[in-house]
Formats: structure tokens, sequence, C-alpha cells
């Protein structure tokens, strides 16, 4: 059998946690390829100086992907995570956003710099920005106010109406809606919705491929409100602001945390006021919608996806997507 294609669509903490998961099947041979599509909006850190000072892509939610589709224990790992505490001008970068950004010099592609960084590190997959624009994120708050860049858009204190890209059209490669096409499950998040998720269906023909591809399109739902994008956004509100914002109903399902988030837990995020994501199963399927259901919560005090846990509920559904594609195949052939 060919390998099962999953084409994983994010940025930040989320993507490369479903993407650590994934990299033990990944390993095997034969059972999957991954592609990771990642927003390129970082304004903040070490990546936004970068992208100020030379005008490059940012390289942080790359960086990230790359190490985490990469052998953890491996010595080049931790150097590209590596962040300098010290020194005039180096102080706060990182090791791997300042190599991507060497090599982006030196090729004059960020795109090949991020294929040629992955080969360094034995990435177990691919890598793509969803554009190669320099894109700024700029959002419409419920207060009336514009406000534009990622770090700004998060701490805002009103609620988000809509987002859109400066420019507003921009291309994604040719490689990317290429994965698309040919993927058995296309995943968003988890991940902050509007500055790590939704940026990328802003792009130019992204949701198209995603409606027009046969996988199977599912989203992972945060486990907890984030201050300044989501607060007392049910399920259901994540799954709307993505389809409001594609223009088009893109999933088929949703995966929610069923685990018990516990007051010790909570009590971390109380200060912000933020809460648990309501799964709200009667609007979901209302929607349309699958609705999957599963203990994705990692130990530990910070509220994260398991890795593994998220990565078999994926694995599960691209062997669906398959079956489902195999299934459509037959029946075309009957006809």
């Amino acid at each position: 059998m060919e390998p099962l294609r999953i084409v994983a669509i994010g940025g930040g903490t989320g993507l490369s946690t479903l993407l650590r998961g994934l990299k033990q099947y990944a390993r095997e041979p034969r059972q999957l390829e991954i592609t990771a599509v990642v927003t390129v909006t970082d304004d903040g850190g070490s990546s936004g100086r970068l992208r100020r000072e030379l005008d490059v892509l940012p390289p942080g939610d790359i960086r990230n992907c790359m190490v985490a589709l990469s052998e953890d224990e491996a010595l080049l790992s931790k150097l590209f995570q590596y962040r300098f505490a010290a020194g005039r001008g180096l102080k706060g970068h990182s090791f791997g956003n300042l190599f991507l950004t060497a090599l982006t010099q030196l090729t004059g592609d960020f795109s090949l710099a991020v294929k040629l960084s992955s080969e360094v590190l034995a990435s177990a997959g691919r890598i793509y920005p969803a554009t190669s624009e320099n894109v700024v994120l700029e959002a419409l708050l419920e207060d009336g106010r514009m406000v534009a860049g990622e770090t700004r858009i998060s701490r805002s204190k009103s609620r988000i109406k809509t987002i859109r890209l400066r420019p507003p059209i921009c291309d994604p490669g040719a490689e990317t809606l290429e994965a698309i096409a040919r993927a058995d499950l296309i995943s968003l998040g988890p991940g902050s919705l509007f500055t790590s998720v939704v940026p990328n269906l802003l792009v130019k023909g992204i949701p198209q491929a995603i409606q027009s591809s046969p996988a199977l399109k599912t989203y992972f739902v945060n486990l907890m409100g984030q201050p300044g994008e989501t607060i007392g956004f049910r399920a259901s509100d994540h799954v709307a602001a993505l389809q409001q914002h594609a223009g088009a109903q893109l999933l088929d399902v949703v995966v929610v945390n069923n685990a018990t988030i516990t007051a010790n837990q909570r009590r971390k995020y109380a200060a912000e006021r933020a809460l648990p994501v309501e799964n709200d199963f009667d609007r979901l399927e209302a929607l349309g919608l699958q609705v999957v259901t599963a203990d994705l919560l990692a130990q530990g005090e910070t509220v994260r996806h398991n890795p593994s846990a998220t990565a078999e509920i994926a694995m599960e559904l691209a062997r669906k997507g398959r079956r489902r594609m195999s299934s459509q195949a037959r029946v075309r052939a009957g006809d």
C-alpha cells in the first residue's frame, strides 16, 4: 500500500505538537507522509526582529516544525532550538532562526532554505510556508478598531471580528496545492485560532484547494480559550470562524477533548479568565460535522494536547479518508 498522506495546517505550539506525535509513524517505512503548511505572520520575538531588520519571512514557527519532525535527541535539534542568553544583537535570537535567515540570504529563496534546513535535521516530512509573500496580519475588532501585527492582535482586549492579510492577494507554492490535492487527511489546528490557523486560509487558493481535495478534513479544537483571541468561544464558534474566513464549509470532522481539565490546571489560567472550551455537541452536529471525542490532554500544569494521542486520532482519520477515497474510486469505476 502507498503510505497515508496527512497535510497538517497551522502554526505555533499546536502544529508542532501534532507533528511530534506523527513523526513516529513517518519513521516507519511506507506508513505515513507528512506535509506541514505553516503560517508566516509572526512579528514578535526573534522572528519579528529578523523580519524587520532583514526583510525575511519569520522563521520561528517553521523552525519549531522542523525540530518537531527531527530526532528529538539529536544534537542538531537542540542546536536549532538554542536561544542566546546574552550578546549585543544576539540576545533572544535562536540559532535555528539565524540559520534559516542566513540560508535564505544565500539562496534567495525562503522555501528552498526551509527544504535544505529540513534535510540537515533529517526531518520526517515536508514543510512549506503558507505563502512566500511577506504578509502582515490585520484584525478588525468588535470595538471598531483595526489592529495590525500578530503580536498586537494577540494582546488586544476587544474580541476579534475578522482578520485579513496585507497584501490581500498572496499565493501559495505549487507544492502546497499538490500536497493538499493528494492528501488522505487535511488537518487544521490545534493552535491559536486567529493567529496560527486562520491566516493559512486567507492565502489565495488554499481554501479552494482544501474544498476540492477528496481528503477527509478535520479540525482539532483547542483545549482552552485564549486571551486576546477566543475567550468565551465554544467549539462551534471556532468552526464558524474558520469557515467564515475560508468562505466555504471545509470541514467533515471536529476532534474535541473529553478529559477533565483539573482545578490545578485551571488555576494557572484564572487571572486571564480563560476556561476550557465548551464542547457544544448539538451545534456541531447541526453544522453537519462528525464529532470525535478523545482524551487529548497532556500531563502537567500547562494545558496542552498530548502529541501521541492527537497523532493517533489523526492516523485513524487518515485511514478513514483513504477508505472513503477508495470507495469513491470504485463507484466511479462502476459508472
